[in-house]
């Protein structure tokens, strides 16, 4: 059971944006991805670059995986939660997204 991630939707994640919870939101998606529009405050870190550098995350933080549709949200968020990481999958990335961006 210790692989399995818990998923989030996005209107889950707004609501904890629009309550500004202290989450972190982190987007690994390409930087060319990203440009066109990221959840507010969420910090790139794409996924081909996860492996060197997860150790720039708070391993004390809950963080929000997120990718344009969920696949590679998924499997970052398996990633890092197999190195000890507290991690929530956000399903159906980007494409799903209905609040605002930046």
């Amino acid at each position: 059971m210790s692989g399995y991630v818990k998923d989030v939707t996005p209107t889950e994640v707004n609501e904890m944006v629009k309550q500004n919870k202290s989450i972190s939101v982190v987007d690994v998606r390409g930087p060319e991805e990203v440009a066109g529009g990221k959840i507010p405050g969420a910090y790139n870190l794409p996924v081909n670059e996860l492996q060197s550098r997860m150790d720039e995350l708070d391993k004390d933080t809950e963080h929000i995986i997120v990718c344009q549709s969920g696949g590679r949200s998924s499997m970052a968020s398996m990633v890092l939660k197999s190195n000890g990481y507290k991690v929530l999958n956000m399903t159906g990335g980007m494409l799903q997204w209905s609040g605002d961006t930046e």
